[in-house]
């Protein structure tokens, strides 16, 4: 395993970006896309230029840890009017480790891009999806992006009592963009890690 993200206010060096394209994925149904409006949304509010766009599923039903049920959205976030969605992913948030293979395999990324994948499936009671996470993390490595493993179910049972819920999502992907600090919304409330914005 690569890295795991540990909350450190002190160590967290902030950085002004001029743009930065992000994406947020799951499986279908798990409020990928509702997190990704709130936070282009926010974004937005502040005075950035913000340009959203949803990753739809192949399939109507699809199956939960498949490609086909990949859901997401890209938000593509700048100091300056933004016409238009970019090209490669700089950070994308992933809640599984199949997920992110969608938007490899259709060249969204490119190295050096950070992941931050939600960890608990290195600890499944299934041996298959302990492998199958185990060997992601390594073909992400082997593949040049920035690997980041964040307990996002297990922190976010600090706040509220069911991360599973669709409508808290967005908490999974606020708090592994808190982690590793890479942050586009207002200033977090006291106690929480500051965190880069994007300024005009």
């Amino acid at each position: 395993m690569e890295k795991t993200a540990q909350i450190a206010p002190e160590r967290i060096q902030k950085q002004v970006l001029r743009q930065h394209i992000v994406e947020i994925v799951s499986d279908s149904g798990e409020g990928a896309q509702k997190a990704g409006q709130s936070f282009g949304a926010i974004s937005a509010k502040m005075g950035n230029g913000v340009w959203t766009v949803e990753i739809i599923p192949a399939d109507i039903q699809p199956p939960a840890r498949t490609k086909e049920g990949t859901s997401g959205i890209r938000i593509r976030l700048g100091a300056e009017k933004i016409t238009n969605s970019g090209d490669e992913v700089d950070l994308i948030v992933a809640l599984n480790e199949i997920v992110p293979y969608t938007r490899i395999e259709r060249n969204e990324l490119q190295e050096g891009t950070i992941m931050l994948i939600e960890s608990k499936w290195a600890r499944h009671d299934s041996q298959d999806i302990r492998s199958s996470y185990a060997n992601a993390i390594d073909d992400f490595n082997r593949l040049g992006y920035k690997v980041y493993e964040i307990p996002m179910e297990e922190e976010c049972l600090k706040f509220v009592s069911d991360p599973k819920r669709a409508r808290t999502c967005g908490s999974w992907g606020c708090f592994a963009l808190f982690t590793t600090g890479i942050w586009y919304g207002p200033k977090p409330r006291s106690g929480t890690p500051s965190a880069p914005r994007i300024k005009k």
